[in-house]
Order: C-alpha cells, then sequence, then structure tokens
C-alpha cells in the first residue's frame, strides 16, 4: 500500500505526456496542408473526392471508392465540351471527347487522369509524388493550356 501513490504518480504522468504527444501534428499530414494552400494562392481549388470510375483508380475496397486529390482550374470565360482522359505512359488516353487530346503529352508527376467541362479542367493525381509542391505552377499551366486546345 506504500507504493500505491507512486503508482498512481506514474500512470497520470504516463496518461499527460501520452495526450500531449498524441497532439503533435504529423509531418505528411502538414506537409499536405502546405501544399493545398500553396495551391490555394495560385488559383488552383484542391479537394478529395471519391474516385470515380472512369479513372480506374483502385477502391479502397470492394464497396468504397478511394479518395482522390483533384485540383482544379476554373476559366470563368470558358465553355469548354466534356473531355475526359486517363493517363497512360505519359500521355492522354481518351475516355470521351474530342480526337484532338488523344495521345497528347504530359510531364507531370502522379497524375492519374484528367477531365475538362464548362469552365473547368481538373486533374486528379497522387498529392504524396510531390509534397513540396514543385510542379503546382507546372500543373495550372498544363490545365491552362490543355483548356486552349
Amino acid at each position: 500500500m506504500e507504493h500505491m501513490g507512486i503508482w498512481v504518480a506514474v500512470i497520470i504522468i504516463v496518461f499527460v505526456l501520452g495526450s500531449i504527444l498524441g497532439l503533435r501534428v504529423n509531418p505528411r499530414e502538414k506537409a499536405l496542408g502546405i501544399l493545398r494552400d500553396k495551391a490555394r494562392k495560385i488559383g488552383l481549388h484542391p479537394r478529395l473526392i471519391a474516385a470515380p470510375e472512369w479513372t480506374q483508380i483502385p477502391k479502397a475496397t470492394e464497396t468504397r471508392a478511394s479518395m482522390v486529390a483533384y485540383y482544379s482550374v476554373l476559366l470563368p470565360d470558358a465553355r469548354l465540351a466534356l473531355m475526359r482522359a486517363r493517363i497512360k505512359d505519359n500521355k492522354l488516353e481518351l475516355v470521351q471527347g474530342d480526337e484532338k487530346f488523344k495521345d497528347y503529352p504530359i510531364a507531370l508527376k502522379g497524375i492519374y487522369a484528367i477531365d475538362m467541362q464548362a469552365n473547368c479542367v481538373g486533374v486528379y493525381w497522387d498529392e504524396h509524388e510531390d509534397l513540396h509542391a514543385t510542379q503546382l505552377e507546372e500543373m495550372k499551366t498544363y490545365l491552362t493550356s490543355l483548356a486552349q486546345l
């Protein structure tokens, strides 16, 4: 019984330290937050969405779609036709849309697919391929040029 107070104090200290260490920000999550902030500042609109079937991104489970990053550029004056393309061998593999996009080259890393509709061009991609935001400007330029074809 005389050591009961010591054990209670040790348990309390361990609990408090565990709570404090649990509050630490995961470095990967912090990098993703910074990446998304940089994207917003340059005019890209990042969001996480369920991967559409046509992208053929593997599902998280048999019944649940994977979440994928979708970064888009809004072009207020554009009137774009629907275009959907997957990336295969660093080229666009057209799923739907104008044939002029077929086999159009793309040099960005981690891209799964691209879609274009109305006044928006967007890219489905793996953010973990570029946690340091080295290709955001290039991505915006590519999407804008794709809309002008």
